[in-house]
């Protein structure tokens, strides 16, 4: 045995992630992440008992299925006994999971621990308008038929038109902006073209097609099966034929009509599930486990709401200065994609004398990501944004491309609605 405190990825899974269409998908969130937890665990060379704590992100929770931890926990046969617990942190959910396991294994206080995110953005529930709610409840307080009936005199139809709550938890409370506009104001701050938007949307497309095409997501990914048989095993939000033609006839979704934001441009609302089992080197050494990457370091930060766009670039920052990295220091970035023009700003942020000086501290611009080096298997804009899931997503993508690859370091990380967010920091295992 060892005191070594270091945390290891040693393996993963998530299903494949499947676009939300006309109606709910055939998968609730503990759904999903049973999907993809039954073989994960199935494949490991440890009793499920010896799991010690289950966390789950999940930020649209259904009513059937509170602390869908603890549910996906017992439906995984993890034993009644295994203390199991949601978090949510909205986009940056599933990262949260995987951060708050780190800590505890890095602390001493746990060896083994499963940690997950998932979303079945398909399944957000209808609201009745404040309105409605306040016309039926005064419908239950009535006291007697006349009563009623006087009250029945003032319904409304728009009462019988709910609201998509996914609507709401998209726009951010205190400055009344939705995430896609927060976007085009970074789109204008950094004056990223729709041009440069479309072409990076179509980069997204092609790389995870070729993904595809050359298996390298089949490990990653564990098919899934409905109540009705039917097969899902891979994610088909994907547009491999998308061209620039085809997306300029797209018009801006939230600020018309000069906006940069499109629904070709901006990552698919998307349900999806995803796992990884972090372990100790004490686990490592007992189970016999292979470890996929070792988490170095994680960082939170926060900023103005309306620009939470730029979270990425604060927090990996910091790490970067902890650890004393540069930009080419780093040989794998997973940033997650929740609008082209978000990315985009985040890299022109990196590159600006001034921003960096001002905001970031540093001496000068942090640098230029090599493209190549950035969302390599393509992105949400692709993908798709489970939200709960994505930043459990990436982490596992980056350490399975880092292995791939051959890469010794990587970077996760995502800006998170609210203006937060979550980097971590990724090492090789050889």
């Amino acid at each position: 045995m060892t005191d070594d405190r270091s945390v290891y990825i040693v393996d993963g899974a998530r299903t494949p992630f499947l676009k939300a269409r006309s109606g709910p998908g055939p998968f609730t969130p503990v759904d999903l992440a049973v999907q993809c937890g039954r073989p994960l665990l199935l494949r490991q060379p440890f009793a499920r008992d010896a799991i010690d704590l289950v966390i789950l992100g999940c930020v649209n929770v259904i009513a059937d299925e509170m602390n869908p931890a603890r549910v996906a926990a017992l439906r995984l046969n993890l034993g009644e006994e295994t203390v199991a617990f949601t978090v949510q942190i909205n986009c940056g959910s599933g990262m949260q999971s995987i951060d708050t396991a780190y800590r505890y294994i890095r602390d001493g206080s746990h060896d083994l621990i499963l940690a997950g995110g998932a979303e079945a953005l398909s399944h957000a529930p209808l609201v009745l308008r404040q309105e409605a709610v306040e016309w039926y409840a005064g419908l239950a307080r009535s006291k007697g038929p006349l009563d009623t009936a006087s009250h029945l005199t003032g319904i409304r139809p728009d009462f019988f038109k709910p609201v998509i709550g996914l609507e709401r938890g998209l726009t951010d409370p205190i400055t009344d902006l939705n995430m896609g506009q927060t976007a085009e104001v970074l789109a204008h701050r950094f004056s990223i073209s729709r041009e440069e938007a479309d072409a990076y949307a179509i980069e997204s497309h092609k790389r995870l097609a070729r993904a595809q095409k050359e298996g390298w997501l089949t490990d990653e990914i564990s098919p899934a099966f409905d109540r009705d048989g039917n097969h899902y095993a891979h994610d088909d939000g994907v547009r491999p034929d998308s061209d620039m033609e085809k997306l300029a006839k797209l018009t801006p979704v939230f600020e018309k009509p000069y906006g940069k934001v499109t629904a070709g441009n901006a990552s698919q609302i998307t349900d999806g599930a995803s796992w990884v089992i972090l372990a100790s080197q004490q686990a490592v050494e007992e189970h016999g486990l292979t470890p996929i990457a070792r988490i170095v370091d994680s960082e939170w930060s926060a900023l103005d709401p309306s620009i939470m766009g730029l979270g990425p670039v604060l927090c990996s920052t910091a790490i970067a200065r902890r650890h004393n990295l540069g930009c080419d220091d780093i040989g794998l970035w997973e940033l997650n994609e929740a609008f082209a023009a978000q990315v985009l700003s985040c890299l022109a942020a990196w590159q600006d004398d001034a921003f960096c000086r001002d905001v970031l501290g540093l001496d000068g611009a942090f640098g230029q990501i090599d493209h190549m080096r950035l969302n390599v298997d393509g992105g949400a804009i692709s993908l798709g944004h489970p939200v709960g899931t994505s930043g459990n997503r990436i982490v596992l993508h980056l350490a399975n491309a880092m292995k791939r690859k051959a890469v010794g370091r990587g970077m996760a990380t995502e800006c998170i609605g609210g203006g937060l967010g979550g980097a971590m920091l990724l090492e090789g295992v050889t």
